[in-house]
């Protein structure tokens, strides 16, 4: 079977060399975030900003003996989030049915958050204009202005 960074979609570009902020110089745990749909809970309620945090050992190695995950290595996945995102809008909690819920695009920047602040420890990307070259940096968290 394979590890839980395996079952997680393509890097994106190289992140920056902005250096995050958190409770120790240098190292942040939680990490702020805004789905680009948004999880629409039982009563039609919309739920896009969220906080994910940092994966232990732990979180990685306890979901490897769940069955779902030895029958369907993709549940992997979906057991990885729901031990790592702290909090949903108004959600009382975010278990693994919370994810099973999600749109596809949601779940999809959901990996793509947790590779980032487990691999690269932020949330920035350097990007460059397609038209001018300019590089700048943006934070692929997301953020509750523009339309998405």
């Amino acid at each position: 079977m394979r590890g839980p960074s395996a079952l997680l979609p393509p890097r994106l570009p190289e992140p920056s060399t902005q250096q995050p902020q958190g409770p120790q110089e240098g190292l942040s745990t939680e990490f702020s975030f805004v789905l680009p749909r948004g999880y629409v809970d039982e009563d039609g309620r919309l739920h896009r900003e969220g906080v994910m945090r940092l994966a232990t050992a732990r979180d990685e190695i306890a979901p490897l003996r769940d069955p779902r995950v030895q029958q369907n290595e993709a549940y992997l996945t979906v057991l990885l989030l729901a031990r790592v995102v702290e909090r949903l809008g108004s959600l009382d909690v975010v278990d693994p049915r919370v994810v099973e819920g999600l749109f596809a695009v949601d779940l999809a920047f959901l990996q793509d958050l947790y590779r980032r602040v487990n691999q690269e420890g932020h949330t920035q990307a350097l990007v460059s204009c397609p038209s001018c070259e300019h590089e700048f940096t943006v934070d692929v968290a997301g953020s509750g202005q523009g339309g998405s």
